[in-house]
């Protein structure tokens, strides 16, 4: 499907690895020319390159942290103009509701509720001034089914959830879609990290880990950065124009729900 999008430029935030890059690939198969940011140099610009010479597109590098102020300016500087935001930062660390204080809500709403909100006000202007825009905010299926050791990002990203709702209906005239990707259990490194602490709490291995997790999900398996890539890009995409303030799980049907 010619997603009527080639040509158009995106800002992709934590797209080095992971779902992140798997947004941004899918995005430069459809012709789209990047902005890629991430903490790490390093991969980075290996992603970068690679994407340059798989799929020919234009794509500038920004390492930073976006979910500073300093890094928000950094990348907004180099993202100006562009048509398409996808928003990602990584989830914050798993725990029980008694091990979490203050500052670790702040930072959580930080990173994971204030950053997108902020690249969200400073790129729909000129996305409403020229009339089409698309912005996806990569949150999590804990928004429609809280998960009990990440009340952090359950916290944060309904909270984000919540902004969006209200926003998404507010530009939508002016031809700027707003909607939100929730992603389940895929095959990244949040999984590791995720499935690292199952081990410790339980002295399983690795694989006994992930055979566990995966059986509950009915799909039965771990998805793919590819797949979830394949997902925003459609949002992203000239056919998406009637889908405006939605929340698409991508979870294998793990989130138990009829609505």
């Amino acid at each position: 499907m010619d997603l009527g999008i080639s040509g158009k430029r995106a800002l992709v935030c934590a797209s080095s690895k992971g779902l992140g890059l798997g947004c941004a690939q899918q995005l430069a198969a459809a012709g789209v020319n990047l902005v890629m940011n991430a903490r790490g140099s390093e991969a980075l610009e290996a992603s970068a390159a690679s994407i340059r010479a798989e799929y020919g597109v234009e794509v500038v590098t920004v390492a930073t942290d976006v979910t500073t102020l300093e890094g928000q300016d950094t990348v907004l500087a180099a993202a100006q103009g562009v048509d398409i935001l996808v928003t990602n930062a990584g989830g914050p660390p798993p725990g029980m509701w008694s091990d979490w204080t203050r500052d670790d809500f702040i930072k959580a709403i930080d990173a994971n509720m204030l950053t997108p909100i902020t690249l969200m006000k400073a790129l729909l202007p000129g996305m409403m001034d020229r009339g089409w825009g698309r912005v996806v905010n990569i949150t999590s299926q804990s928004v429609k089914a809280p998960i009990a050791v990440l009340g952090l990002s359950n916290s944060a990203r309904a909270g984000l959830t919540g902004y969006v709702a209200g926003t998404s209906r507010q530009v939508a005239g002016h031809g700027v879609n707003i909607n939100n990707l929730l992603p389940g259990i895929h095959d990244t490194d949040r999984a590791v990290a995720l499935d690292t602490g199952v081990i410790n709490a339980k002295g399983i291995t690795m694989e006994e880990a992930r055979a566990e997790r995966a059986a509950t999900i009915p799909a039965g398996r771990y998805g793919s950065a590819a797949e979830f890539g394949a997902a925003c890009a459609f949002l992203c995409s000239q056919h998406a124009g009637f889908i405006v303030g939605q929340n698409l799980l991508m979870d294998g049907g793990a989130t138990n729900a009829t609505l």
